[in-house]
């Protein structure tokens, strides 16, 4: 059986960081410089938390959803 979680990832403009959390992953806090590293990071931390506030071993399928403003301006 697979465990379908969601997490949000926000770019974080004062930090220059990824932020993610997750209704899904109590205690879920991390952050990263690159979506590619808040991935790897979510690898290692979903299954600990998982395991430690919900009781679940994995596997873990999780699903980001991201979210970055951006200001787009004429010459």
């Amino acid at each position: 059986m697979t465990n379908h979680l969601e997490v949000h990832a926000f770019w974080d403009d004062e930090a220059s960081v990824w932020v993610a959390e997750s209704d899904d992953v109590p205690g879920l806090v991390t952050e990263a410089e690159t979506m590619d590293h808040l991935i790897e990071r979510l690898q290692i931390i979903i299954p600990e938390l998982m395991e430690l506030n919900c009781n679940q071993l994995g596997p873990f399928t999780f699903h980001i959803v991201s979210e970055r403003t951006a200001i787009a301006q004429a010459m």
